[in-house]
């Protein structure tokens, strides 16, 4: 069942949700209730909705900015407008697996702008495979917890949503880890994003913004350490591919005598040199969805800032997350045997494309950020933020965020492909 013929046969439920909204603060006009246009905010929200995914909405009352959050998805992000109810769709959903209703044992692909995982994925301590159980795709599975059941709840309004979810779950060693997670979303003011990034924003670019703040807490008896295993915060952006879509990723400078290698590009095999740009300190990634390919920036070279350009749609997103102060180690998510299950990435982006058998999922690509391993004794937490936003409009108004921001003039991105 593909999208369009979904829609047709919800037309009615549509209009009805359509009518609604069109009163709703950032909506246009009455006139454009009904069917709204493919790729739009509006048309996201119905879908879910007809499909029987629960949303509800981050609404700015001073702006046109929307955020749409699913609770039952562990308060997952799953799509935002920086155009009120008929403006664009940031976040990519799975149109045909949520139309088909199916269930997986393995990985329920929804998609969704932001969706909240743990680490690490593979090795001894991943909580991804069974123990005892070899470390390749037909074993693989994602735990329920962060899959398909619901994080409860706790507190809601207009701007933010509060969730909660304590579980128990069993690592590839065998360890049983108690844990306790808290999850805030917040839709983020234009005065509030300026601030943060130390920029202003030209009034005439659209603008949306969100935060996640994600804690992690040990509620057992046992101490979560390099023996017997533990977690980390995984947050994972699905985004539209485009064909004039580049990943952009700034890092700190210096040997690899001093500092190490830069990347990390062999997870699905070598990225291919036309698709990896590596300069003196950032690098520029192909986010076309046509090759299957995953880059990451281990700590040693991580900053706290990515960002992606479409010039297609003059589209710039900027993703910041918390560093700590301090050198941390990161989870080793690389499956199978590992030399040292401590050293992992910060910052990742994955660009989708076919996979050995041919099949694609999506296309989509990702820009994901990490916390440190969580070391955690009993009753400790840590917390990991992170901030996405969504800048559209005049691209010399762009290109002065990236140029502060990046020291990137926006030409020197489009370019590099």
């Amino acid at each position: 069942m593909n999208k369009t013929s979904s829609f047709r046969s919800g037309l009615l439920l549509m209009a009805v949700v359509a009518a609604f909204h069109s009163c709703a603060p950032g909506s246009r006009s009455q006139k454009d209730a009904g069917v709204p246009p493919e790729g739009s905010y509006a048309s996201d929200v119905m879908f879910l909705k007809q499909h029987g995914i629960e949303t509800f909405e981050l609404v700015s009352a001073d702006s046109s900015a929307r955020v749409l959050v699913a609770p039952g998805l562990q308060g997952r992000v799953m799509t935002s407008s920086s155009d009120g109810w008929l403006g664009k769709s940031h976040g990519w959903l799975n149109y045909n697996f949520i139309a088909s209703g199916e269930k997986s044992a393995q990985f329920n692909a929804y998609g969704g702008e932001e969706r909240f995982w743990l680490g690490p994925e593979g090795g001894p301590f991943s909580i991804y495979f069974d123990q005892g159980a070899e470390q390749v795709f037909a074993n693989w599975r994602v735990p329920a917890e962060i899959d398909t059941e619901p994080f409860e709840l706790t507190s809601k309004s207009d701007e933010f949503a509060t969730f909660q979810k304590s579980f128990d779950i069993t690592n590839a060693s065998g360890t049983i880890l108690s844990v306790g997670i808290d999850r805030t979303v917040n839709l983020l003011h234009r005065n509030s994003a300026e601030g943060m990034l130390g920029i202003s924003l030209d009034p005439a670019l659209r603008f949306v913004a969100f935060e996640t703040v994600n804690t992690l807490r040990n509620t057992g008896e046992q101490s979560w350490n390099p023996e017997n295993g533990f977690l980390s915060i995984w947050l994972l952006c699905m985004f539209q591919p485009s064909e004039t879509g580049v990943v952009f990723i700034p890092f700190r400078p210096g040997s690899e005598a001093e500092l190490g290698k830069v990347v990390k590009d062999d997870y699905f095999g070598k990225v291919p040199a036309e698709r990896l740009v590596v300069r003196d300190s950032v690098l520029f990634f192909n986010i076309d969805g046509k090759h299957r390919s995953k880059i990451g920036i281990p700590p040693s070279r991580a900053l706290p800032l990515s960002g992606s350009y479409d010039a297609g749609s003059q589209l710039l997103t900027i993703v910041w997350y918390t560093l700590p102060e301090a050198p941390a180690r990161y989870v080793n998510s690389q499956w199978g045997a590992q030399s040292d299950p401590l050293d992992g990435d910060v910052v990742n982006s994955y660009n989708d494309g076919p996979a050995d058998d041919g099949k694609v999922m999506g296309p989509f690509y990702e820009i994901e950020s990490s916390s440190p391993a969580a070391l955690l004794s009993p009753g400790e937490e840590t917390t990991h933020i992170q901030r996405v936003f969504h800048i559209s409009g005049d691209p010399a108004a762009l290109s002065a965020i990236t140029q502060q921001l990046f020291h990137l003039p926006l030409d020197e991105i489009t370019s590099v492909f």
